[in-house]
């Protein structure tokens, strides 16, 4: 660890919305005295601990795995417990609620939407006329280069971060979006699944795939690696030349 020296006060630019008392959402500021290694997750912790128990959001692993703790950090979407105050800025950071989802309270951002729209595309194997239990099934093996056609689409952690930087998703209220799209891809390149021609009503609906501008801010956020854009340009192109 760099020696204490390297520590600056940093000041937190927090917007605030508390529904049941404020009639819009406001900003206020906090000084943190942040060390080199300390995450925003970390900094907010003590701003709860030492000036205000009542600041919220919304957390778990702190490992970058679950997902939970998506916010928007100086202007890009980011996940807290992964982004260290120091290298974003030595002087002030600005801390909001994930953009183009309503707020809850403070930090959490109300994700019921997404996670419908997901529902949506029917995110699982889809084996038509097998049980549920896949009992009695043989083993469905795939070749390692069939696992390739979908492998990176499955390390999507549900985090919101490609939803708040996609700038269809903030114009056009019945988009799908990057996340559930690429959950489309990953099931529809999955040599077990049959679901693709369930699929395809839906992804090609008003706010389907094809309403994607490949902005591409999706893959510039993704932290955990996952390319979004080029998801939803596969899928494009599959349901116009269906293999």
């Amino acid at each position: 660890m760099k020696p204490a020296r390297d520590a600056a006060e940093v000041w937190f630019v927090i917007r605030r919305y508390n529904p049941e008392r404020d009639e819009r959402p406001y900003w206020e500021e906090f000084p943190v005295r942040a060390h080199p290694g300390m995450t925003v997750l970390e900094a907010l912790h003590q701003i709860r601990e030492e000036r205000d128990p009542a600041l919220t959001w919304r957390s778990s692993c702190r490992m970058g795995v679950c997902g939970s703790c998506g916010m928007v950090v100086n202007g890009v979407p980011r996940l807290a417990c992964s982004t260290q105050v120091l290298e974003v800025s030595r002087t002030r950071l600005r801390v909001e609620p994930l953009w183009n989802f309503d707020i809850v309270k403070d930090l959490v951002a109300d994700q019921a939407a997404m996670f419908a729209a997901h529902a949506e595309v029917q995110p699982y194997l889809v084996r038509p006329g097998e049980s549920a239990s896949g009992a009695g099934q043989n083993e469905l093996a795939q070749s390692p280069e069939q696992l390739l056609d979908y492998l990176q689409f499955s390390f999507c952690i549900k985090c919101g971060l490609c939803m708040a930087a996609c700038p269809t998703v903030a114009t056009e209220a019945d988009y799908l979006g990057p996340m559930p799209l690429t959950a489309a891809q990953r099931y529809n390149a999955d040599s077990r699944d049959q679901g693709t021609a369930l699929r395809r009503p839906r992804l090609e609906l008003t706010g389907g795939a094809f309403h994607c501008h490949f902005a591409g801010e999706c893959s510039r956020v993704c932290p955990k690696g996952v390319d979004p854009a080029r998801a939803i340009q596969l899928l494009k192109r599959n349901l116009i030349f269906p293999k």
